[in-house]
């Protein structure tokens, strides 16, 4: 129990120590420069553009045709 108080203790130190340091850091800038911020969603969808429909029922049909679909569904069968 008192190590688990020891432990939240320090955490909640060294966060509010970083809290801090990154106030004092935006402090810093000047009020005139343009700031890059791209949020984590954005950096998601660029990352990742994904398939087209068509692009998808293009490799479904391959699937079924090479035989994929039916490896799997007998691999799942029993479960």
């Amino acid at each position: 129990m008192k190590s688990t108080i020891v432990a939240f203790a320090l955490v909640a130190g060294a966060m509010t120590g970083m809290t801090g340091v990154a106030h004092a850091a935006v402090q810093n800038v000047p009020m005139n420069v343009p700031m890059n911020v791209q949020t984590e969603q954005a950096a998601a969808n660029h990352a990742y553009a994904g398939k087209t429909r068509a692009e998808v029922k293009r490799e479904l049909v391959q699937a079924q045709r090479d035989g994929e679909i039916a490896a799997l569904r007998s691999l799942y069968q029993g479960s």
